[in-house]
């Protein structure tokens, strides 16, 4: 397995996915940046990710791992970055598929499975750069798995020969559906419990000096909407500020995670500015608590494939609003409320719905728990991961 940086989702896949593997007696080993080594438990690993440590080391991190390639059986590459690298390690210099070396037990080159969790977004910087090395991966990759429909459709206008929708469940869902769903009560004790524990200690210098409403005891009875993202222009938070703001339906809105600390002070800035009832708290490692006790949860990205942590809160019981992009249509249609990506607007009048009307909550969140009991869990996915690598090895 090829990872490189990670901090979410793909992580938390890699890791499920690797451990599932190994119960049904695959050797894996995962070659990753050291960050995301801190991050997730990923059983056996080398910190070779080229350029982690240095120039200098680069060229022998490349080195080992194009030497650890040759006696795979199987190189699989998850994320961009991950995909050209592990096509540069399997072929040789003059872009075949690379022999075995001398001794080698293997009879082949190892198989490349190239996993895209994420699109290349416009504006991303130096698109036609990336393009072209899509462009590459797709037509060396043995096959190409997208995360949503939509980045399987794009590897094959890439030229990929063999490509599948891969979905990525959460580890956490099944935790969540063996729960039953907090009714109102139990949401606003958990709740107050949750935001209780946040005032005003847990709140940086410059959120308590912030022009919106204080974790205070008179906010503890309030409804509260929930977002767990990372603080990354992909996420399109200014967007959800700037729909907090024209909320007609009071409420607290608190935002799980972490990220860009540049991000972060320019949304707490807005969030003062305009007087938006947003709180943003930190990464939060009870992030199942914060979902139970919501009112509704929403994600406003620019692109998401099938997030996470909507499948955990349609798990939750929690009624779902999130921009109509990527893999969401196919989770959240019919389950949830759909919106443009983009528009403020939107977001508030749908947050604003499940907020005032009590039955619609219920029945967004009675669909949405219906869905979840039927996403495939990490034994499917490894199932469906072993049935693929054997295929793969069989291709000639």
């Amino acid at each position: 397995m090829l990872l490189g940086r990670s901090t979410g989702g793909i992580g938390t896949h890699v890791a499920q996915l690797s451990a599932d593997l190994r119960d049904r007696g695959v050797d894996v080993i995962v070659v990753t940046h050291p960050i995301t080594a801190q991050n997730f438990d990923l059983g056996p690993v080398r910190l070779w990710w080229p350029g982690s440590a240095g120039a200098v080391r680069a060229l022998r991190d490349f080195r080992l791992l194009r030497r650890l390639a040759s006696t795979a059986d199987i190189v699989h590459a998850h994320g961009h970055q991950g995909a050209l690298l592990a096509t540069l390690t399997t072929l040789d210099p003059r872009g075949r598929a690379r022999p075995p070396k001398l001794g080698a037990p293997k009879v082949g080159a190892p198989k490349l499975i190239v996993s895209q969790h994420n699109a290349v977004l416009e504006g991303s910087g130096r698109q036609g750069l990336k393009r072209l090395a899509q462009r590459w991966v797709a037509h060396h990759a043995d096959l190409v798995t997208g995360a949503s429909s939509d980045l399987v459709k794009e590897a094959l206008a890439f030229g990929a020969g063999h490509a599948e929708l891969a979905e990525v469940p959460s580890p956490r869902v099944p935790g969540l559906l063996a729960q039953p769903p907090a009714d109102g009560a139990t949401r606003a004790r958990i709740a107050q419990t949750l935001l209780s524990s946040l005032a005003p200690s847990s709140l940086d210098v410059n959120e308590k000096d912030l022009a919106v409403p204080q974790l205070a005891v008179p906010q503890l009875a309030m409804p509260m909407v929930v977002t767990i993202s990372r603080i990354a222009p992909q996420k399109n938070l200014p967007v959800l500020v700037e729909a907090a703001s024209r909320l007609r339906q009071t409420c607290v809105w608190v935002v799980l995670g972490d990220g860009d600390p540049q991000l972060l002070a320019q949304l707490r800035r807005q969030a003062s500015a305009l007087a938006a009832p947003v709180h943003f708290v930190g990464a939060r490692s009870d992030a199942d608590r914060w979902l139970r006790a919501a009112e509704v949860f929403v994600l406003p990205s620019q692109w998401e494939a099938r997030a996470l942590v909507v499948q955990e809160a349609m798990a939750a019981g929690t009624p779902v609003v999130a921009t109509d992009v990527g893999g969401l249509h196919d989770l959240v249609a019919g389950t949830g409320l759909l919106v443009i990506p983009g528009d403020p607007e939107a977001i508030a009048e749908a947050t604003d719905r499940v907020l005032a009307e009590p039955g619609l909550r219920d029945d967004l969140a009675a669909r949405g728990r219906e869905v979840a009991r039927g996403l495939p869990d990490g034994r499917d996915t490894a199932s469906r991961w072993l049935a693929w690598y054997a295929e793969t090895l069989l291709m000639t």
